[in-house]
């Protein structure tokens, strides 16, 4: 019997793989895509991505979207009643797993698994454990095209904002910052992909440095002469 799986979808490239590689799985009934949002903003939480572009992405994928609004700012009280809410009711809608894209970060795992025992819903990681290096190459290599548009400063120098992650990218970054951005050096937006039915169109426009970090702003891009 096919597993019936939610994907916690970040608008970046770590969870649109963990989708592709769900989509090819026989054992695997994707129902949909959830994804937490800062309300004051109207943003994807962490990337910064508008909800404008996050609903092109999961009209081009074809599933439906569950948009899980936080406050700004949130407790780590506040926030696990609000996914608490969220996982009763899709559970009540008999949903088997959730899938994350995560990589290799023990803590973060075990977070995920531990807020979802007792629940009847179970964490599954696609891409757990796979080489970034080699994981990042895959990407690329069939046709994901994604942008940063969120970066640390601290962690990968400023002229990676907003900038296309293909393989010049990969082959420019520094050693001590991994191929994915698993430690928080970056974050991403897909625009296209073999998840996808067709490309989002985007532009990029300003960056702004806000909480440390700098956030690419991406705009969708509407063909000449559109109103």
């Amino acid at each position: 019997m096919k597993r019936k799986t939610l994907v916690s979808w970040s608008s970046g490239k770590d969870s649109a793989w963990a989708l592709h590689k769900l989509q090819q799985n026989p054992e695997i009934d994707l129902v949909g895509l959830f994804c937490t949002v800062n309300k004051a903003f109207d943003r994807v939480a962490m990337h910064g991505v508008r909800v404008e572009l996050l609903r092109k992405q999961a009209d081009s994928i074809g599933l439906p979207l569950e948009i899980i609004e936080l406050p700004n700012p949130c407790s780590s009280e506040e926030y696990g009643k609000i996914m608490g809410r969220f996982v009763a009711s899709v559970k009540r809608k008999a949903v088997d797993y959730f899938a994350f894209g995560d990589l290799f970060l023990e803590d973060v795992r075990n977070y995920r698994e531990e807020k979802l025992a007792g629940t009847g819903i179970k964490a599954i990681f696609p891409l757990w454990g796979l080489a970034t290096d080699k994981l990042l190459s895959e990407m690329i290599a069939n046709g994901l095209r994604m942008v940063t548009t969120c970066i640390n400063p601290k962690q990968i120098p400023e002229a990676f904002a907003g900038r296309e992650i293909n393989r010049s990218f990969l082959d420019a970054l520094p050693e001590s910052v991994d191929p994915c951005g698993e430690n928080g050096e970056f974050h991403s937006f897909v625009f296209d992909g073999p998840m996808f039915r067709e490309r989002i169109e985007i532009t990029l426009s300003d960056t702004v440095q806000r909480d440390d970090c700098l956030y690419t702003d991406i705009l969708p891009k509407f063909p000449a002469g559109a109103v």
